[in-house]
């Protein structure tokens, strides 16, 4: 079985209600659908995050054509190796990643389909029997909020997770309704992608974690250097998620050897592979720390290729991260497990155990091609009948 065809499609899928926090405003998923053919007619999807500019991480997929063609789906790390190092993408490492991500999903999905097996367990199997994820708020007025939460909980969600970091006197408020509606026993997550100062961060989650108890609340400051890091975690009892900075192996392991987080919440986009990431998360594991499946925004081929990973880590926490249940529509003939609910289980499909519907697979590709690329700065989601 060798590789002999790359294609990639550029989809746009709209939100349910636009995603603010306070470094985005954005109305949908543009993500590189990858597709990879092999001789003998396999197939096998992935799918590419989108970063700033989708047409550049596009033609970063384009661009991988030389190292995949005629290669062995098996031979995954070496064409990632030859992908960074001779196609010379250590020089952009970041997008590099983003696309070769997806090129790895797709090869992953190759080999579990050419055995029969679930990725998972060619990842060594399964540590838990289903994976848990959080209810994703949407800023808005306390009435709103409680509302929200009332039909997390309706829907067994124990995990609640809000974007902070705008405005603290409004967000003071919405917390306050979160945990009057959800009560005392669920948990609250926030995430201010790097809003504050130090000073600033210690106030708040001092204040903040007297007032309503937090979970865990995501990069609070900026990442680089891990000191600002290290310094709100040691002046404050609120456990602290990193995220931002993550950029490479490198990083992620600077943030261990700092200390500068409780919880790494990254994925294969931020390593380029998910053999990749889950060395990076047993590493996290060593050094008695967790990790949460970040997402950037994302559709149902990543949403899986992710799944597989938290089933087979030791240290995956609960409530990982995901956009499914706000997505007006996917690229898949059958909805995820996650789009009405908190809980995934086995997948048992061989490879990633997801199908690509392609008709919806063109719906969306057209509705790109008309309508751009969700970009971060735009929030009101076009309408996707088209």
């Amino acid at each position: 079985m060798k590789i002999d065809r790359l294609q990639t499609f550029i989809v746009s899928v709209p939100y349910l209600h636009a995603e603010v926090s306070s470094r985005i405003h954005r109305g949908g998923v543009t993500d590189v659908i990858v597709k990879l053919t092999t001789d003998d007619g396999a197939v096998g999807w992935g799918e590419s995050c989108s970063g700033a500019d989708v047409v550049s991480v596009e033609r970063a997929v384009a661009s991988a054509e030389p190292f995949l063609i005629g290669r062995d789906p098996w031979d995954g790390e070496a064409i990632f190796r030859d992908f960074f190092k001779t196609g010379l993408w250590d020089y952009r490492a970041p997008t590099g990643y983003f696309a070769f991500a997806g090129i790895d999903q797709a090869l992953w999905d190759l080999r579990g389909k050419a055995v029969g097996q679930p990725v998972y367990r060619l990842l060594g199997g399964a540590m838990r029997d289903e994976a848990d994820y959080f209810y994703y708020l949407a800023q808005s007025g306390p009435e709103d909020l409680t509302r929200q939460c009332e039909d997390g909980v309706s829907r067994g969600y124990d995990c609640f997770y809000l974007k902070v970091g705008i405005d603290a006197a409004a967000e003071t408020a919405m917390l306050a309704a979160v945990r009057e509606a959800i009560g005392d026993q669920r948990k609250i997550r926030i995430d201010a992608n790097e809003a504050w100062s130090v000073p600033e961060a210690v106030k708040i989650l001092r204040r903040w974690d007297a007032q309503f108890g937090l979970d865990f609340c995501e990069a609070p400051v900026p990442g680089h250097p891990v000191a600002g890091m290290r310094e709100v975690r040691e002046q404050t009892s609120v456990c602290i998620s990193a995220n931002e900075w993550l950029w490479g192996p490198a990083e992620v392991l600077g943030m261990i050897d700092g200390r500068g987080a409780d919880v790494l919440c990254f994925s294969a986009y931020w390593v380029g592979t998910i053999r990749r990431f889950v060395n990076l998360a047993l590493v996290a594991s060593h050094n008695a720390l967790r990790v949460c499946k970040h997402t950037h925004g994302e559709l149902g081929i990543a949403a899986a290729a992710g799944q597989h990973v938290l089933l087979t880590l030791p240290n995956a926490t609960g409530g990982n991260q995901q956009t499914a249940s706000i997505m007006e529509d996917d690229i898949l003939t059958d909805p995820l497990p996650i789009r009405e609910g908190p809980r995934w289980g086995r997948p048992e499909e061989p490879g990633l155990g997801v199908a690509v519907d392609e008709q919806k697979l063109e719906r969306y590709r057209r509705l790109f091609e008309e309508r751009g690329q969700f970009l971060p700065y735009r929030e009101v989601a076009p309408n996707a009948q088209i």
